[in-house]
């Protein structure tokens, strides 16, 4: 497989166009379809699309194991920061309303809905990409 000039040539086009998506699907999942999770999802499909054309070794030089904890830890912090940070301003977790009313910032919260979307995205989307890499190190071993 690895050496199909077709399907490496269609990957390197499609992966932006499906993380793009993906980011289009985290972003508008306020007030639509998706969210968070359906848009970390599609973007670790991306990764299964990588390794699938390029082998688990080059897509590990790009993004290894200690990437992936990072991105994890950075998309939890964005989500429960926020939801800290509704408690710190008297409300209940991810109270928005609390936040917006004590900055005094007018639709405010549309911002931060967007913001903790991000976040559950990227800790998805690590969290996915974890599991492929298990999954494919384990057939690695095996193999």
């Amino acid at each position: 497989m690895m050496e199909n000039v077709v399907i490496r040539t269609v990957s390197r086009l499609a992966v932006p166009f499906i993380q793009i998506f993906a980011l289009y699907v985290i972003v508008h999942g306020a007030s639509g379809a998706g969210g968070g999770f359906q848009g970390g999802v599609v973007f670790a499909t991306s990764f299964i699309l990588m390794i699938i054309a390029f082998g688990m070794s080059n897509v590990r030089r790009r993004i290894n194991n200690r990437g992936i904890m990072w991105l994890s830890v950075i998309g939890i912090t964005i989500y429960a920061g926020i939801g800290f940070l509704a408690l710190l301003m008297a409300g209940n977790f991810l109270e928005y309303a609390a936040i917006e009313a004590v900055l005094g910032i007018p639709h405010f919260h549309g911002i931060l809905i967007d913001l903790v979307e991000a976040g559950i995205g990227i800790a998805v989307m690590a969290a996915m990409v974890s599991i492929i890499y298990d999954i494919a190190g384990k057939e690695e071993e095996s193999s």
